[in-house]
């Protein structure tokens, strides 16, 4: 028992340790750009700040669902094809069928929970590697938008729609604020607060062992996709209300800022090991690091070179971590 205490004790001052470690190197990065000359003012500006909370709020939408499938050994590269068919579909159905703001999105989110069923179905009932399912279904969905929106923009033009994407409370605060705090403390319950947020930790540390207690694996894999698929969907529509647009492109690339988030945040590809808290601040990360780029006037060609380093640091931190602790 007193063992047991013991490792549990030293496994939360190890996480907390981890946590530190992510937070101290948003806080470098953040201080970095707060002192290089011709870049601190705009850096610094309220204007850009806020901007900044806009950007990341997609990154930390993906990021809360990803966290969980990434928990259970899993990954999913269709997000950003479902932020794309959530967006032109939301935006379809209001711009060209006159469908009021509220059931369209209702359908839009539709969209991405039936796409991530799909996805669950096939990695938990085969043996096909999610990186492969996933990868067909990104394909499949980029197809499907492609298709339904004719590879034109739609554009949207309701103002309950725009003020969801753009709208500030009390004419200061960004609306999006609000919806990052409100869904990662939904994320944050179902983690720490549920017997499935056991069961997701637990299929991810060792799947045979949590078969033999008695969970439910496939359940488990399913619920986790179909949550991943609506995070999405909400990214998506949020990301189309903030353009006032739905664009058929919208999504690509997002898949692999969210994963950086996720993994830079201490989050382990393998699985089993990983906190919320860490994704977040990952997602600040990435979109502190895109934003001081944009204004040190990087082009888009080294802002992929720098993000993809970042990547391959984090995993490699985790393997090197994974390999010490054996």
């Amino acid at each position: 028992m007193e063992k047991t205490k013991k490792a549990r004790l030293g496994g939360k001052l190890r996480g907390i340790r981890e946590l530190l470690g992510v937070f101290g190197a948003f806080a470098l990065i953040f201080v970095l750009l707060s002192v290089i000359p011709g870049v601190s003012e705009k850096f610094l500006a309220p204007s850009n700040l806020f901007n900044i909370a806009r950007q990341i709020t997609v990154n930390i939408v993906l990021a809360c669902g990803l966290t969980m499938a990434i928990l259970i050994g899993g990954i999913d590269l269709s997000v950003g094809s479902v932020i794309a068919i959530s967006g032109c579909l939301v935006g379809g159905l209001m711009t060209n069928n006159g469908l009021p703001v509220y059931a369209a999105i209702a359908i839009g989110l539709a969209s991405g929970a039936v796409f991530g069923a799909v996805n669950g179905l096939v990695i938990s009932r085969t043996n096909i590697p999610p990186f492969i399912v996933t990868l067909a279904t990104m394909y499949v969905g980029r197809g499907i938008v492609r298709l339904y929106t004719d590879s034109s923009t739609i554009l949207i033009t309701d103002d309950v729609f725009s003020y969801i994407g753009s709208g500030k409370l009390f004419g200061v605060v960004p609306i999006q604020i609000i919806y990052i705090v409100v869904l990662c403390l939904v994320t944050w319950f179902i983690l720490n607060r549920t017997k499935f947020g056991r069961h997701i930790y637990a299929v991810g540390d060792n799947e045979q062992a949590a078969l033999f207690t008695g969970i439910n694996v496939r359940r488990v894999k399913l619920t986790v996709y179909v949550l991943v698929g609506l995070f999405a969907a909400i990214a998506g529509i949020l990301n189309a209300a903030r353009t006032s647009a739905g664009l058929y492109t919208s999504g690509e690339g997002y898949e692999m800022d969210a994963i950086a988030a996720v993994v830079l945040g201490g989050t382990s590809m393998t699985g089993g090991v990983g906190r919320l808290a860490g994704s977040v601040i990952g997602a600040m990360i990435i979109g502190v690091l895109s934003n001081g780029m944009n204004l040190m006037g990087f082009n888009s060609a080294w802002q992929y070179v720098v993000k993809g380093a970042v990547l391959l640091i984090a995993v490699l931190i985790d393997y090197f971590k994974k390999k010490r602790d054996r």
